[in-house]
């Protein structure tokens, strides 16, 4: 078990980034249609969605490098918590009825990524180890 918890905080780096990159992804199919278009995202997107998608680009990008990742990720997990409840809850009350599953798994992940930072393979713990 002991070997397992040397790993921890690469296994934090990871989960991070792996997120980072998947919650990215749904900002650039929102903009930029890439890889390709979102599916139920109207054309032109309102003023809301524009802001979701340049919160997930961004703010993905910054977690995926392990840059501001706490703040980001409660700035981030807030974001999901909000488009859980506009765009999912109102279509019924069971998250994998509702579509809402993924909302829901980034809120939580990014909340934990808040309180148990980036670590250790980040921009953020190589700026601590400067002098």
């Amino acid at each position: 078990m002991e070997r397992l918890i040397v790993w921890t905080p690469r296994i934090l780096s990871l989960l991070r980034i792996i997120a980072a990159l998947l919650f990215m992804e749904h900002g650039l199919m929102k903009v930029f249609h890439f890889p390709a278009a979102q599916e139920g995202v109207p054309d032109p997107l309102p003023p809301i969605l524009v802001a979701a998608a340049w919160l997930e680009i961004v703010g993905g990008a910054l977690l995926a490098l392990g840059l501001f990742t706490r703040p980001v990720a409660f700035v981030l997990s807030g974001q999901m918590a909000v488009a859980y409840f506009l765009a999912h809850a109102a279509k019924g009350f069971w998250p994998a009825l509702n579509g809402g599953e993924a909302a829901i798994l980034f809120c939580f992940v990014f909340l934990y990524l808040a309180f148990a930072g980036p670590g250790e393979w980040s921009v953020d713990a190589q700026l601590r180890k400067r002098p």
